[in-house]
């Protein structure tokens, strides 16, 4: 049954009155270690990056060339971006509903965790979600119209996709996997059209694909082979697949993920016993859905899955439930949202809750003025962290002037920073290694020095920690500070 107590206009309202609430939180929003290490790839332009292709980076690059280097300009590009995302999946949804359920779509996806994930926080899947979206849109549109135009579209959106993250991959294998199972389109293999959007989709991609060339594939391997090798069924394998649906559950709400999840298994066992295909529509959403959704839902067992890892699968996934959504769900939905993002308002504005973590935006600022008075005193000196990006990220953003070290300084692999960052003219110098313990039970210093130092310093030595406090005076952060004295560099 339709929801017809919601009007169109006041469906409308609640999405607008959703992101303009969201607009009106980015003054009070500090710097996540996400922000600082993708304005990182801003500041040192490259075809490709370590970890991930470039795209988040270059938009943040284009925000700080016009707005300045600021956290808000920083925030207000996520928001942007994920505001015209929002226009493109309402747009894409209208292939496939009516005025009133796009909007309704729309609700869904603007109501939900996930999209004030993606409205503060810099991560690839920011561009990620809008270049998938317009790439879907122009998909649907060639494969009902056949025109030139939007077969290039697609291919070159799917590029760009691809240039924001890896996932995108998925992309042109979903069309060739709609076109391979649907009987009514599969002569399109045969046209041109199709063959001309896949050379624009590789042409667009190359830039990535020419980096890790230069780069021996540094940037695939990491991607795949390091993170295959932590894969296999283990005594943790309960807690992972608890993990991934807490987690998803969390992100796009229960009722959204139950419901998707019980439509991908009716249609995939419909399939694999009946051999039934769905119409064309639904095929061609489910086409872009199962791939991401089914595959990490089968990997959660064996491998930690990123609470963002599924993120495209919710584009044409949220369009599919739209299709069987109830009208007793809708109160409850929102509800639950508005209380959950009023929720992350508090924490956001009066941060009643300490985040013991360093995947939160409080203490970094007042983090790096304590550096900076280091670093002033020390001006031979070097700084490093220990942590994977976050601790050096952010200092990097607060001290620009400065270069900030990661565990590249002793051997291990360091992301981008094993790229950019020459290591070779610190040797004898002193340092400074600032090591975030987000676990804190005390405000003691450390009681051991980290192993990982041991034979890259002639000596090292424990100092007091960095405590960052509230103001009330409870102490929220805590950065272990070490000495470290004559480095003997990596190849000692």
């Amino acid at each position: 049954m339709l929801i017809k107590s919601i009007s169109q206009k006041k469906l409308l309202g609640i999405i607008i009155g959703f992101q303009l609430f969201r607009l009106l939180l980015i003054p009070f929003l500090g710097l996540m270690p996400q922000d600082a290490y993708y304005f990182y790839y801003g500041q040192h332009l490259d075809w490709s990056y370590f970890d991930h292709p470039g795209m988040i980076g270059y938009l943040l690059r284009f925000s700080n060339e016009l707005l300045g280097t600021h956290v808000w300009a920083i925030k207000l590009t996520d928001f942007t971006i994920s505001s015209l995302s929002l226009w493109a999946f309402y747009t894409l949804a209208k292939c496939f509903l009516s005025s009133y359920k796009s909007l309704l779509a729309s609700f869904v996806l603007a109501s939900s965790v996930l999209w004030s994930m993606l409205s503060f926080n810099s991560t690839p899947d920011v561009p990620l979600f809008l270049f998938w979206t317009l790439s879907l849109l122009f998909y649907y549109k060639a494969i009902k119209s056949n025109h030139w135009s939007h077969w290039l579209l697609a291919g070159i959106l799917s590029g760009l996709a691809f240039n924001s993250k890896y996932t995108a991959l998925l992309i042109p294998f979903g069309i060739v996997a709609f076109l391979a199972f649907s009987k009514d389109h599969r002569s399109k293999f045969l046209k041109p059209h199709f063959w001309t959007s896949l050379l624009l989709f590789c042409i667009v991609s190359f830039p990535v694909i020419f980096w890790n060339i230069q780069n021996d594939f540094i940037s695939f391997g990491f991607q795949t082979a390091e993170r295959s090798s932590a894969m296999g069924l283990s005594s943790n394998s309960p807690r992972l697949l608890f993990g991934f649906l807490a987690s998803q559950m969390l992100l796009i709400y229960p009722v959204v993920f139950i419901l998707l999840s019980a439509l991908v298994f009716k249609y995939t066992k419909r399939f694999l016993v009946k051999l039934k295909l769905p119409s064309t529509p639904v095929l061609f959403l489910l086409s872009f859905c199962i791939p991401t959704f089914l595959g990490f839902f089968l990997l959660s067992p064996l491998y930690w899955i990123k609470i963002n890892w599924l993120v495209p699968s919710y584009i044409s996934g949220i369009i599919l439930i739209t299709m069987v959504y109830k009208s007793k769900w809708f109160k409850v939905h929102f509800y639950s949202s508005a209380i959950l993002i009023l929720v992350i308002a508090i924490e956001v504005i009066l941060k009643p809750i300490p985040i013991k973590s360093d995947d939160t935006f409080i203490g970094w600022e007042p983090l790096a003025k304590e550096v900076q008075q280091l670093i002033k005193s020390h001006p031979n000196d070097f700084v490093f962290s220990l942590d994977n990006y976050k601790t050096t990220a952010a200092l990097q953003f607060y001290i620009p002037t400065t270069t900030i070290y990661n565990k590249n300084i002793v051997g291990l692999q360091s992301l981008q920073y094993s790229i950019t960052q020459n290591t070779e003219e610190l040797t004898t110098k002193n340092a400074w290694l600032i090591d975030s313990e987000p676990q804190f039970k005390n405000d003691l210093p450390s009681s051991k020095i980290p192993k990982e130092v041991i034979g890259f310093f002639e000596n090292v030595e424990i100092e007091q920690p960095i405590l960052i406090k509230d103001k009330n005076g409870i102490t929220i952060r805590k950065f272990n500070v070490y000495k470290c004295y004559n480095y003997l560099g990596v190849n000692n």
